[in-house]
């Protein structure tokens, strides 16, 4: 972690040097092939802007307007291609920061690969207490099992062991955690998760699922302030790299936002964070009354609450109206009824916070529609309500979708790399409703798109190329998956930019080049409009700058940061 925080400091100096824009001065960026949502579906064509000292654009040229014959700063865009700062409309801030300090199990192909990436870690960071990972993915590696305890037993060496699954919502532990912890046969699943059991016994297997993933990290090493910190640092360069200006933090705990709030009081905080309270307590610790203003420069802002009705899809957790196509036993794991979720958001929206629930199976989706619509009646106003993921919707609730105001905050990567996992959970039949982009759109739902990073990397143009083809990085399925949902480019860009701003109430401030707006803009080296799936994903982000002042840079980088995968 010690040369983690050293390269968060450097980057720190490097972006402090790197701003080529005097404090207080206009800033014309001209010569460039301009690109931004117009707020009417379509997109907009310009060649230059002109930034006021405080941020904000001041004025956008089109080709044969005249430019201010005295400006004190001018940048020669050369050409390149310039659009809006992508925002990130879901994403875990401190957990992508966290994901970069500990083991990285994402690229394991299978388990004995897994196995040996967890002894390299180990072996190398021998003062650990814990062996700390996340990002396994069972489904990647043709298993048709959860991954046990004995298996990491082999390669942990007594020490005690806890990786968190790529979705988030299940653990795979030791025996070490397992003793630590103090489970074992005579303990009960807690209400809302599971703990795998060895076949034909009470034994736990080691995996632990939803709710159930509590009982080990209450034994978790308690993490340090200054851990926190860089975490932080590691999750801005991984955002800025990516063209990211932009991200709401989906569960904020009163210690992120402390961490949110140093790195901002010393000038660190280089994106804008928008957050959500993981659950009603620590939405009273952080906002107090009620949702806080903008704050360090529209830096920070504390939006609403985070709260959970059910599990992940991968893990069988997604709540469904019927059992699994491949498991008849279950039907998911709610975290709560309908009565407590509407118990909850009532006291969220009393006090004017937004409310955003994850929910992914389609019982989840219809039960948060029925609380919408019930606390619509008694709560006015705009409130939009936000549904997280919306993954797997009953056809015959996607109408409802576009009552209420209803926000659908979804995650294009999610359909590339569900896409089989989901064929063989939800069978044919419930595939209709599946990463229902267009359907849900076309009811006058507002499409906010994010990563839901680190579960998926935080790279918004490999979303853009999912939405607009429905295919993964190797072209597949032929013609798409389910393409009935494809978008158009237009539609999609502004999932990532009005669309993801005006489900933070920040429409009018971000999300497009246009006069008023925060100056946040990148310069990349793919016209988005004009690109194909596979140049989409292979965009590389050249500048990203944030209020009018460059935030980070490919070439002062040096491609550390990176941003592909």
């Amino acid at each position: 972690m010690r040369t983690a925080h050293k390269r968060i400091l450097a980057w720190c100096a490097l972006t402090t040097l790197a701003l080529p824009a005097p404090a207080f001065a206009d800033v014309l960026v001209d010569n460039v092939e301009g690109i931004s949502p117009d707020g009417k579906g379509g997109v907009e064509r310009f060649e230059g802007f002109l930034i006021a000292p405080d941020g904000h654009v001041l004025q956008v040229f089109h080709h044969g307007d005249k430019r201010p014959k005295k400006v004190e700063y001018q940048v020669d865009g050369k050409g390149r291609t310039v659009m809006p700062g992508m925002i990130d409309a879901h994403a875990h801030v401190m957990a992508t920061g966290f994901a970069k300090m500990t083991l990285d199990l994402s690229a394991a192909k299978s388990l004995d690969e897994a196995l040996s990436r967890v002894a390299a870690w180990s072996a190398a960071h021998p003062e650990a207490p814990w062996i700390l990972g996340s990002g396994w993915n069972q489904a990647n590696w043709g298993l048709d099992r959860m991954p046990t305890a004995a298996e990491l037993d082999q390669v942990t060496g007594g020490k005690p062991a806890w990786l968190v699954r790529v979705d988030g919502h299940a653990g795979w532990a030791n025996s070490a955690a397992l003793s630590a912890a103090a489970v074992n046969a005579a303990t009960a699943d807690p209400a809302g998760g599971e703990i795998v059991r060895v076949a034909g016994s009470k034994a736990p297997a080691g995996v632990f699922v939803d709710a159930a993933t509590k009982l080990v990290e209450a034994k978790l090493p308690r993490t340090r302030p200054e851990d926190r910190d860089t975490a932080l640092g590691e999750a801005q360069l991984a955002f800025l790299a990516s063209g990211i200006t932009t991200v709401a933090d989906m569960g904020t705990t009163i210690e992120d936002w402390q961490s949110f709030r140093r790195a901002a009081d010393k000038g660190g905080l280089r994106v804008r964070i928008v957050s959500y309270a993981a659950g009603i307590d620590n939405m009273i610790l952080i906002g107090g009354p009620g949702p806080s203003p903008w704050l360090y420069d529209d830096r920070l802002k504390m939006n609403g609450v985070k709260l959970y009705l059910d599990g992940a899809l991968g893990s069988r957790g997604a709540w469904l109206k019927a059992p699994y196509a491949d498991d008849a036993k279950t039907r998911g794991l709610p975290q709560m009824n309908q009565t407590q979720l509407g118990n909850l958001m009532s006291r969220a929206a009393m006090d004017n916070f937004q409310v955003a629930v994850h929910a992914i199976g389609d019982e989840a989706n219809a039960t948060v529609l029925d609380s919408i619509e019930e606390l619509s009646a008694t709560y006015k106003g705009d409130r939009r309500w936000r549904i997280e993921h919306a993954q797997v919707v009953d056809p015959a609730d996607i109408p409802r979708f576009g009552r209420n105001g209803t926000i659908a905050s979804m995650q294009p990567q999610h359909e590339a790399s569900d896409r089989t996992m989901a064929e063989a959970r939800l069978g044919p039949a419930r595939l209709a409703g599946a990463y229902a982009w267009k359907s849900i759109a076309a009811t006058g739902a507002t499409l906010a798109f994010g990563s839901d990073t680190p579960v998926e990397p935080a790279h918004p143009f490999e979303g853009l190329a999912v939405a607009i083809s429905r295919t993964g990085a190797d072209g597949q399925p032929f013609g798409g998956w389910q393409p009935q949902e494809v978008l158009s480019r237009e539609a999609a860009l502004a999932a990532y930019t009005t669309g993801a701003a005006y489900s933070l109430f920040a429409e009018g401030r971000l999300g497009r080049i246009a006069k008023g707006y925060r100056a946040d803009f990148l310069f990349v080296d793919t016209d988005s409009m004009m690109a194909n799936p596979q140049q989409l994903r292979a965009t590389r982000v050249l500048e990203t700058w944030i209020g009018g002042k460059l935030a980070w840079s490919a070439a002062q980088d040096g491609g550390k940061a990176g941003v592909r995968r």
